[in-house]
């Protein structure tokens, strides 16, 4: 049971990525389906944990709910949609698996906290192979809205370290309520975020949210993304221990290459999969003293941050 869920979490999350990219190829404004998929989410999410007992909406009146979801949500997302107008379902999926390495390299730099050569060598080569993904498709392509699209997505991941970095801080303060809630809560603040930034720069034809492409992109995302995802990721939480269900940022990639390509005709060249195979070493080799410990002895701010696509 465990083994088969958590095969379906990895094709979940790695297949959000293709559903971003139909959503947003079909004409959806990027930050409006980003606001109204984490809104709604976060709503249902919160209303059920409100009805189980187990968080409750005045948690939308705390300052580190907003906090929290300005980083994991409003930031990341706002990246992630917009890129992805321009950039791949497999290269957007690639660059966000370099998530745990900027965590590591903000801990050294805000924090001053020592960082285990190991994990240096980690981020060096998942840098490395960031580099080996984007020179060689930037020398082709020579097209500054693609060059963009990659810069705006690391961005993301910057806002999305910060984030996980200062929910550390939330989960040790809401110690009574359930990550769940907490997790609710920051997606529906960043959904709202997501809102009011599109509301100022993009127009909006809300009939065209209804078609069919755009529909079902925007089902899919609130549904199985970030629904049925996320309810998978903390029942395996509960069943082995915090960094286990995490290790999909290195199988996800995969996913979102193949299905891209089988599904969308995207094309997959030499240096992408060459790219992804040293990016995600590198994540690996930063992750590998983390994925031995007991689950007892991980942070549990785990539980709420490495929910990405997600």
């Amino acid at each position: 049971m465990v083994l088969m869920n958590y095969a379906i979490m990895c094709i979940v999350f790695g297949t959000t990525f293709l559903a971003i990219k139909i959503g947003v190829d079909a004409g959806a404004p990027p930050f409006f389906s980003a606001g109204i998929r984490f809104m709604v989410a976060g709503l249902i999410l919160l209303l059920w944990m409100t009805w189980k007992k187990r968080g409750n909406f005045s948690l939308l009146l705390h300052k580190e709910m907003w906090f929290t979801g300005l980083g994991l949500t409003f930031g990341t997302f706002s990246m992630l949609y917009w890129a992805e107008q321009f950039v791949s379902s497999g290269t957007a999926a690639i660059l966000s698996a370099t998530a745990p390495m900027i965590i590591i390299l903000l801990q050294a730099i805000v924090h001053r906290k020592w960082v285990a050569g190991r994990k240096i060598f980690g981020c060096l080569i998942g840098l490395a192979g960031v580099i080996l993904l984007v020179l060689p498709q930037l020398s082709l392509k020579s097209d500054i809205l693609w060059l963009l699209g990659c810069v705006a997505i690391l961005i993301g991941q910057v806002f999305y370290a910060g984030g996980a970095l200062y929910s550390k801080r939330v989960i040790s303060h809401f110690t009574n309520i359930s990550p769940i809630a907490l997790n609710a809560a920051q997606m529906l603040t960043g959904g709202i975020m997501l809102l009011m930034l599109s509301l100022f720069t993009e127009q909006v034809n809300i009939t065209m949210m209804f078609t069919p492409q755009i529909a079902f992109s925007l089902l899919y995302l609130i549904l199985i993304g970030s629904m049925v995802g996320h309810t998978i990721f903390y029942w395996l939480v509960a069943k082995t221990n915090p960094l286990f269900p995490s290790t999909w940022l290195y199988i996800s990639p995969i996913i979102a290459m193949a299905t891209g390509s089988i599904l969308y005709n995207e094309e997959i060249s030499w240096y992408m999969a060459a790219g992804s195979i040293v990016t995600i070493t590198g994540v690996i080799l930063v992750n590998n003293g983390s994925l031995g410990r007991s689950g007892k002895k991980v942070d549990s701010y785990v539980k709420f941050t490495f929910i990405k696509w997600k």
